[in-house]
């Protein structure tokens, strides 16, 4: 039973939410694989979180509502960006609900939160975003993947534009959480240049004022920053009226799919790091961009697109496994397998379970219909891997 007090909704995409016979509906909810749906639908990260949301049902879509060939039910959980919450939450759905599989995840905090109550239960974390440095290395585990990255992935690649660039000197401005530190670590790691200097601000920001007179001060080469959801939009529009756009703007989920409808031309021309863009020229992607966009009416983010990527992830695996969900061993290599078609095109997984795959520059434009996204301008890194992997001793006895 969905129970309002935690403020969860359950979506069912059986048979008949996907426009099946009606008879078929009691059999297909008795042999469901149950997910829970984990991401943030409450403040100004919400529309993070319905990216990520949206994008996993668009692949039920796609597969008519089953997941290797069982029926597909969704429990989907807003974590409300708060990590108490979140393994309330949590807990509720692996102990009552018997989730099969917890999937979803923008933030890195909240990923570590909900992390040891998941894979103790011996249950698959399937991550569509959040991706902490800490599990790629030593804390991986054979019940967590990434289907994204690894979080010092996609800023290493901002790091090697403005080295490629060659800019001498970078003011760094990141959250001051998990995923900020490691977005400063994946710049460092590229970029041999000065840093001219650092802020760290709460996830809770809105106010820039004093990070712009900071970086209008130290006049530097370019700025590097790190600013998902309702940060991102604040400091873009603050950023260019404050009469800095002349420095350049090198970001990663700062400018998206996500946060463009609210920044419009404050964005424009602002350079960006990500796995994926919409104008990604395959035939997965096309169809994912053309169908996300007819049925939801926005344009998709890299949270759409990974969560996407998830759902048919876990299509591969239970189809791989004959729907069998018993043999957890058989799950994982199944899972590892990822025989699936991405819509980044290629895709694989390293041996900590986080993708090895391309990273590209995007810039972004305005489309010929008047409305803006990120366009992929040249890829930087090719078939890359974390920098973590090494470290892992995936433990699967």
């Amino acid at each position: 039973m969905t129970t309002p007090r935690l403020g969860r909704r359950r979506l069912l995409a059986t048979a008949a939410a996907c426009g099946l016979a009606a008879p078929h509906v009691a059999r297909a909810q008795a042999q469901a694989v149950r997910i829970g749906f984990v991401t943030v639908l409450t403040g100004p990260q919400a529309a993070l979180g319905t990216q990520l949301r949206d994008g996993f049902q668009l692949g039920l879509r796609h597969l008519e509502g089953r997941l290797g060939g069982r029926p597909a039910e969704v429990l989907v959980i807003d974590d409300e960006l708060k990590p108490d919450v979140a393994v309330t939450k949590v807990r509720a759905a692996l102990e009552r609900d018997k989730v099969d599989f917890v999937v979803g995840v923008v933030f890195s905090n909240i990923l570590q939160a909900v992390f040891r109550p998941v894979t103790e239960a011996s249950t698959f974390l399937i991550s569509t975003n959040a991706g902490p440095s800490p599990f790629a290395g030593r804390g991986c585990s054979p019940y967590f993947f990434a289907v994204s990255y690894n979080n010092d992935q996609v800023h290493a690649t901002m790091g090697q534009v403005a080295q490629d660039e060659g800019y001498r000197r970078v003011f760094i401005l990141v959250p001051n959480y998990q995923a900020g530190r490691d977005a400063v670590a994946g710049f460092k790691s590229r970029f041999r240049g000065e840093i001219a200097d650092e802020a760290y601000v709460p996830l809770t920001q809105l106010d820039f004022s004093a990070e712009l007179a900071r970086i209008a001060a130290a006049r530097p080469d370019a700025l590097f920053t790190f600013m998902p959801g309702g940060l991102g939009v604040n400091l873009v529009r603050q950023y260019r009226q404050a009469g800095l756009a002349h420095i350049p703007f090198l970001s990663t989920f700062t400018v998206d799919e996500a946060t463009l409808p609210a920044q419009g031309e404050a964005a424009l021309g602002f350079l960006h790091a990500a796995v994926w863009a919409p104008n990604l020229d395959n035939e997965q992607n096309r169809r994912f961009v053309r169908d996300f966009e007819a049925q939801y009416g926005y344009i998709p983010a890299t949270y759409a697109a990974q969560s996407y990527d998830g759902a048919m992830l876990l299509d591969s695996a239970i189809r791989k496994t004959g729907g069998d969900l018993a043999d957890k061993a058989a799950v994982r290599r199944a899972l590892e397998a990822a025989e699936f078609r991405s819509v980044r095109g290629n895709f694989r997984f390293g041996p900590n379970h986080f993708p090895v795959q391309d990273f590209w520059l995007c810039r972004v434009a305005r489309r010929a219909d008047g409305r803006f996204q990120t366009e992929a301008v040249r890829k930087v890194l090719e078939s890359s891997a974390d920098p973590y992997a090494g470290e892992c001793r995936m433990r699967t006895g």
